[in-house]
C-alpha cells in the first residue's frame, strides 16, 4: 500500500501540475497523500519533514534565485541582451541564422542570464532572421532550446545555473567540476544539435518549405496567462509574468558595455572557486553558529553569488543611466524569484516526504541495484526524477537529497572523483526534464508561435538525444580516465 500511495500521489502531482494547478498547492497534497497510504502521522510528515526539507532548499539555494533573477532582469531592461542578440545577428546574419540564434543564447546564459528573459529576446531575433532567411519557423524552438537549455545549463564548466550549484553541498564540489569532461559534452551537445538543424534547413530548402505562419507571442499575454506561468515556474528560475514590469530601455549600450558584466560573472566565479575561498581561512565555520559546515560545502555557491553580483553592480556601473525605471526593474527581477523557488521548494518537500516512507526502500534498492556502478545509478534516478517531475533543479536535488550520501560513500570506496559524480548529476537532470510537459518546453513554443505538433520532434533530438549521447560519453570516458 505504501508503494501504492507513492504512486498516486506522484501521479496527481504530474496530472494536475501538467494542467496548470499550482504546485503549492499540489505538493503538499501529494505528499499527504504518500504518508496516508502508508499509515504515517500526516501532520508530522507535514510540519517537520515537508516544510523542513523546503526550508533547507531555500536556505542553501534562494540567494541564486534571487541574484539569477535580479542579474537578468537587468541585463534584460538595461538593453543588453538585446544589444548582444543584434551583434550576433549583424555579423552572422541570415547566412548563418541558425548559429547567431544558437551563440546568442549560449552567450547570455552562460553568463547568467535567466532563460525567460533570454527566451522573450531570442524569440524576436530568430523569427526576423528565419523568415528573412527562409528557415522554416518550426525550428526556431529548438535553435533557442540548444543555445539556451543544453550544454550552458549542465556541461559548460563554471556555468552559473542554479542546476550546477544543486550538486555542490553534497559532493563538496566547485561550479567547475570536471572541467574536461565537460567541455567534451558540452562540443558533443553543440555539434550534434547544429549538425541536426543545419539537415533540417537543407531538407527544407530542398522541399521548398519555406517559413511559414506564426509570430510571437507578445510578453503581456504570458504574464495574463496563470496555467501558462504555473507550469513554467517549476521548470526554470525565473518568473515569466515579471517580464512586462520594469520598462526596457530604447538606448541599449554598445555590445562591449553590454557583455561585461557577462565576462565578469565567469572571471569571479572562477577566480572565487578556485583561487580566493581555498586561500581563506574557514575553519570557523565548524562551529555550531555557523551549522557546523565546512567550505567544501558552501564554498560553490559562495562562488556564484560572488559572481552574480558583482555582475549586477557592474550592469548597475555601466547602465544605470540606460534604465528607465530602476527600482521597477529591481522590484521585479526581486520578484521573479519568489514563485520559482518556492515551487522547486514544494517539489524537494514532497521527495522527502516520500524519500522517508518505508516503501521507499524498495524504490531506493531498485536503483542502486542497478548495474554499471554508481554513475550508471545516478543518471538513471536524476533522468527519471527530473521527467516526471518536469523540473531539472527539482529532480535533482529530490535525487540527492535521497540517495546523494550514498553515491558519495560507493565513490570513496572505489575512489571516484566527487567531481564526476557532480557532472553527470548535472548532465543527467537537462536530459529528460524536456518531455512535453515541461513548462519551459510549454513556455518557449508559445513565445515562438508555435506548437508541439510542430516543433517538438526538433526540441527531442537538439534537447534530449543530443544531452544523452554526451551524458553516455561522459560515463563512458569517466569511467575509464577518472575525471579531469
Amino acid at each position: 500500500m505504501g508503494l501504492l500511495g507513492i504512486l498516486i500521489g506522484l501521479g496527481l502531482l504530474i496530472l494536475f501540475a501538467y494542467r496548470g494547478w499550482s504546485v503549492l498547492l499540489l505538493a503538499p497534497l501529494a505528499a499527504l497523500v504518500a504518508a496516508l497510504f502508508s499509515r504515517e502521522p500526516l501532520l508530522a510528515h507535514w510540519t517537520q519533514t515537508f516544510m523542513v526539507s523546503a526550508a533547507g532548499f531555500l536556505a542553501q539555494f534562494f540567494s541564486l534565485f534571487l541574484l539569477g533573477a535580479l542579474f537578468g532582469k537587468l541585463m534584460e531592461d538595461s538593453g543588453s541582451v538585446a544589444a548582444i542578440a543584434d551583434f550576433m545577428t549583424q555579423r552572422l546574419g541570415t547566412r548563418r541564422a541558425v548559429l547567431a540564434v544558437v551563440l546568442a543564447g549560449a552567450l547570455v546564459t552562460y553568463g547568467g542570464v535567466s532563460l525567460f528573459v533570454a527566451f522573450f529576446v531570442l524569440a524576436p531575433m530568430a523569427h526576423e532572421l528565419f523568415r528573412n532567411a527562409g528557415i522554416p519557423r518550426r525550428l526556431m524552438p529548438a535553435a533557442i532550446v540548444l543555445g539556451t537549455s543544453t550544454f550552458t545549463m549542465s556541461a559548460l564548466p563554471g556555468t552559473p545555473s542554479i542546476q550546477n550549484a544543486i550538486p555542490m553541498p553534497f559532493f563538496g564540489t566547485t561550479p567547475f567540476a570536471a572541467p574536461g569532461l565537460g567541455i567534451l559534452a558540452s562540443l558533443i551537445m553543440l555539434g550534434f544539435g547544429l549538425w541536426w538543424l543545419n539537415r533540417e534547413v537543407a531538407n527544407s530548402k530542398r522541399n521548398g518549405e519555406g517559413f511559414g505562419d506564426g509570430v510571437p507571442m507578445p510578453s503581456a499575454r504570458l504574464a495574463t496567462d496563470e496555467k501558462l506561468r504555473e507550469r513554467a515556474t517549476t521548470a526554470r528560475e525565473f518568473d515569466p509574468a515579471e517580464i512586462v514590469h520594469g520598462a526596457v530601455t530604447d538606448a541599449p549600450p554598445s555590445v562591449a558595455l553590454a557583455a561585461l558584466p557577462l565576462i565578469v560573472v565567469i572571471i569571479v566565479n572562477l577566480a572565487m572557486a578556485l583561487l580566493i575561498l581555498p586561500a581563506l581561512d574557514t575553519r570557523f565555520l565548524a562551529e555550531a553558529r555557523w551549522g557546523e559546515t565546512s567550505l567544501a560545502a558552501v564554498g560553490g555557491v559562495w562562488a556564484v553569488i560572488t559572481a552574480l553580483a558583482c555582475a549586477i553592480v557592474t550592469v548597475l556601473a555601466v547602465s544605470h543611466r540606460r534604465l528607465p525605471a530602476l527600482r521597477a526593474t529591481m522590484d521585479a527581477g526581486a520578484n521573479a524569484a519568489v514563485l520559482p523557488a518556492l515551487s522547486v521548494a514544494s517539489l524537494v518537500g514532497f521527495g522527502a516526504v516520500v524519500a522517508a516512507m518505508p516503501a521507499f526502500d524498495v524504490v531506493r534498492d531498485t536503483v542502486l541495484g542497478i548495474g554499471g556502478g554508481p554513475l550508471v545509478s545516478l543518471a538513471v534516478a536524476t533522468n527519471v526524477l527530473a521527467a516526471l517531475t518536469g523540473s531539472a533543479s527539482g529532480g535533482l536535488t529530490i535525487a540527492l537529497d535521497a540517495l546523494g550520501a550514498t553515491y558519495m560513500t560507493r565513490a570513496t570506496e572505489i575512489g571516484l572523483d566527487p567531481g564526476l559524480l557532480h557532472r553527470v548529476a548535472v548532465i543527467s537532470s537537462g536530459t529528460l526534464d524536456s518531455l512535453p510537459h515541461n513548462g519551459a518546453v510549454v513556455t518557449l513554443l508559445a513565445v515562438c508561435g508555435s506548437t508541439h505538433r510542430d516543433s517538438y520532434r526538433d526540441i527531442v533530438i537538439v534537447g534530449i538525444v543530443g544531452a544523452l549521447i554526451a551524458l553516455v560519453a561522459v560515463i563512458a570516458l569517466g569511467s575509464v580516465a577518472g575525471s579531469f
